[in-house]
């Protein structure tokens, strides 16, 4: 597919979805990478334009340049952000009461520890949808148990195998004292995400490097 044809698609795929208002939103195309450039109101506006581009095929990468200037009474001083984030994530169940939130320019930073990945992602998830939230940085550790790199990687590859969407034949697991590294390729960025989501959900992961490439 030739960049004007891909840059075509995406715009038409943002104008489509009616979480992303993308009348600010500048859109190019190289080699199947997407450059996304502009001004949105949120982060969720700014993530669903990431998501919405990822859905089309021949998109190998999206380049997230979008900036969120919150507008009118979305703007909010810290103080008052920082309240409203740690309610937020009172409120939530799922969320350890172990992690905490600090904020600066409406840059939210969340620390403290967790034990399982889903935890910290959902706290991560939380804290981005609070209005006035311009991006989340996620230093939350986890403390999960360690076991093997066999039954980590065993985990990881029967998850796979689990899987009816995905096809893990190209897929390769390593993994290094709760590191793990998934390297080959896949069929759609739908797939990649099944596979890293995979990996974090295997007991002792503390950290996943992502080294897949979506091949069409």
């Amino acid at each position: 597919m030739s960049n004007e044809n891909l840059v075509a698609d995406v715009n038409d795929e943002l104008r489509f979805d009616p979480k992303v208002d993308s009348e600010a939103i500048a859109v190019a195309a190289e080699d199947g990478v997407i450059t996304l450039r502009g001004t949105v109101g949120s982060l969720r506006q700014k993530r669903e334009a990431k998501k919405a581009a990822e859905r089309l095929r021949g998109v190998a990468r999206v380049d997230n340049q979008l900036k969120v200037r919150p507008m009118g009474s979305d703007a909010r001083a810290d103080a008052d952000l920082r309240g409203a984030v740690l309610r937020a994530l009172v409120l939530d169940s799922v969320i350890p009461r172990t992690i905490d939130a600090s904020v600066d320019d409406g840059l939210v930073t969340l620390t403290g520890h967790a034990e399982w990945q889903y935890q910290r992602d959902e706290a991560e998830s939380v804290a981005a949808n609070v209005r006035g939230v311009i991006d989340v940085l996620d230093e939350v550790t986890l403390t999960g148990p360690s076991p093997t790199a066999y039954d980590v990687r065993q985990s990881i590859a029967d998850a796979l195998t689990r899987n009816a969407q995905l096809d893990a034949g190209e897929l390769k697991v390593e993994t290094d004292d709760g590191t793990v590294t998934l390297k080959g390729s896949v069929r759609s960025w739908a797939e990649h995400d099944d596979a890293v989501a995979a990996a974090w959900a295997a007991p002792g992961v503390r950290d996943v490097k992502d080294h897949i490439f979506v091949a069409y």
